[in-house]
């Protein structure tokens, strides 16, 4: 079947539902997010990028800045409000890593449904720390990402740690309720993409 018939039944089982997108930092999130917005007319939205354009207390920002994860009390009211803005309704969301604390899934769930924008699925971009490490030291070679405060050596280390212990419980959790989508994270972005459709396209015929 050719990716045009793919992308169209996709589109139609996604509706204006959401799509969260998880994995270790330099996965390729934002990538493929945007990716899929251009396929499917949807909305990208990362929590990380929802509390750098909001008014937020400071101590926050200073969790961000060191590569740590911000509140949860700070999540549910800033961002879970976020996903219902008026100017999204109709439209797909794709969410980057939103929710990434465990204890915060929850939350994501019932909001994307509470907005009309319902969890259709979970894609786990799979890639080891090593990795994360060599795509971090190649987009400082092309200065890539410079404006972001939580891009050193030692702020990547904290992220990857908060991954582990508090993000890994969330992917967890998505898998035992039959949303989590698995891919290599590892292969070339047009192998991935392809793989990400694909699996789209199996779940939309379930």
């Amino acid at each position: 079947m050719e990716n045009t018939e793919k992308i169209a039944a996709i589109r139609e089982w996604l509706g204006a539902g959401s799509i969260n997108i998880f994995g270790r930092q330099f996965a390729g999130k934002d990538t493929h997010g945007r990716e899929l917005v251009a396929l499917f007319d949807g909305v990208l939205l990362g929590a990380g990028d929802i509390f750098r354009n909001s008014v937020i207390p400071q101590h926050a920002k200073a969790e961000m800045d060191a590569g740590r994860l911000v509140p949860i009390n700070d999540f549910i009211e800033i961002v879970l409000p976020y996903l219902s803005k008026e100017e999204f309704k109709n439209s797909p969301l794709i969410l980057s890593s939103v929710g990434r604390w465990h204890g915060e899934e929850q939350g994501v769930v019932q909001a994307t449904k509470e907005a009309g924008h319902p969890l259709k699925a979970v894609i786990y971009l799979d890639i080891a720390e090593s990795v994360s490490f060599e795509r971090w030291k190649k987009s400082l070679h092309i200065g890539e990402r410079n404006e972001r405060n939580d891009e050193d050596r030692e702020a990547l280390e904290t992220r990857l740690a908060e991954y582990k212990e508090k993000t890994l419980p969330v992917i967890n959790f998505y898998k035992q309720d039959g949303l989590l989508i698995e891919i290599d994270g590892t292969l070339s972005k047009e192998v991935v993409l392809q793989d990400i459709i694909d699996a789209l396209y199996i779940r939309s015929t379930r």
